[in-house]
């Protein structure tokens, strides 16, 4: 019986150490910078990174809210600008489900309600380093005339009610929108126990 138990010690903490070994590390950090619409000033932006449900956070946080802004100089065309950092940090087995960053726009309508200027959506790359993204903005369409006069009057304007669906193809077929302006971002991605689980990366920054 003793030998029995000897022997099969060693198997449990082999087992648990590949477990151990089988997962990899994604930080992120960067900021949300600018925002050109043509027609919007006076904007706050929201910001969430998510991911696949497997994959886990383990520093860091998943969403925020900026400041309002406006332009320096209107005449000039300067952008808004945020400088909203963000920080934070997954763990997972698998590149399924590789994060996203989503920004959704709002302001003051000529009556000053805060209503939605724009929904942006675009994955994190995959290779390790600095990187700047661009997000093209688009806000859902009333789906006839009437209801687009109704929800001008009443303050009631279409938009998601869950900022996770604009990172979602189930749905995103029936939806109507118009696009309108875009957003600038840059984020650093550092990865750890990449090369580890089998995966490659030719960026030296990876490890």
């Amino acid at each position: 019986n003793k030998q029995r138990r000897n022997k099969e010690k060693p198997r449990c903490n082999g087992a648990a150490n590949q477990s151990v070994m089988s997962t990899f590390y994604v930080m992120l950090t960067g900021r949300v910078e600018t925002a050109d619409f043509l027609s919007h000033d006076n904007v706050y932006c929201k910001y969430a990174i998510v991911a696949g449900k497997d994959w886990v956070v383990t520093g860091g946080v998943e969403d925020g809210i900026s400041q309002i802004a406006r332009r320096a100089d209107v005449a000039d065309g300067d952008p808004i600008a945020w400088n909203m950092p963000f920080d934070i940090t997954f763990k997972a087995a698998s590149p399924h489900g590789w994060p996203q960053l989503i920004v959704s726009v709002y302001g003051p309508d000529m009556f000053g309600r805060d209503v939605v200027k724009g929904y942006g959506c675009t994955h994190i790359p995959t290779v390790a380093g600095k990187h700047k993204l661009k997000l093209r903005m688009f806000c859902p369409k009333p789906l006839s005339r009437l209801q687009e006069v109704v929800g001008f009057l009443v303050g009631q304007r279409p938009e998601f009610t869950e900022h996770s669906f604009v990172s979602k193809g189930p749905g995103r077929e029936v939806t109507r929108v118009a696009s309108n302006g875009c957003v600038t971002a840059s984020v650093n991605v550092i990865l750890k126990d990449f090369g580890k689980v089998g995966f490659v990366n030719n960026s030296l920054a990876s490890s």
